[in-house]
């Protein structure tokens, strides 16, 4: 009898899915991913780094330096808030799982949303204020995260991301 082979866990299983939903993303520079599940879970939100719906990608700048409204900055939706726009149930409780740590105003989306739990792979912008602030965030709203250390090689990297 053949014995069955283990699986990768459920934290590479949905960082590797976060990983691909960033690919769909158009920035040029990063590409960020996000994915929420439940208790259970099952996957209730995905999202990446975007513009908002209905607005073309040529409409917008995708420049990283310059004044602010000719940069992607004011206008890029993060990869966190899109999972928690679109996710399909309420997402109080859950975990979301997202290839950068999430910036301060991602904090505060997934704090005023109730998740309970980030899990992060790459933390690159560890000592910019809007991520300092973000982990004051967290801290203060008591908010778990935990870096991302994969087991295995991910299989889907793309280019551009954390």
């Amino acid at each position: 009898m053949t014995e069955p082979r283990e699986p990768i866990s459920w934290d590479e299983c949905f960082m590797q899915m976060a990983h691909l939903i960033a690919m769909r993303s158009k920035d040029p520079n990063t590409r960020a991913g996000a994915v929420i599940v439940d208790e259970n879970k099952v996957i209730v939100g995905l999202g990446y780094n975007g513009f908002p719906r209905k607005i073309r990608e040529e409409e917008l700048p995708w420049e990283r330096t310059g004044a602010f409204t000719e940069t992607k900055y004011a206008y890029v939706v993060h990869a966190e808030a899109n999972a928690i726009y679109n996710s399909n149930k309420p997402v109080k409780g859950c975990t979301l799982y997202a290839t950068l740590f999430p910036c301060n105003e991602c904090a505060k989306t997934i704090i005023q949303n109730g998740i309970s739990k980030v899990i992060y792979e790459s933390d690159k912008y560890h000592d910019d204020p809007i991520w300092v602030a973000s982990r004051k965030l967290f801290d203060l709203a008591g908010i778990e995260y935990v870096q991302f250390e994969p087991n295995n090689k991910l299989l889907l990297v793309p280019v551009g991301s954390g």
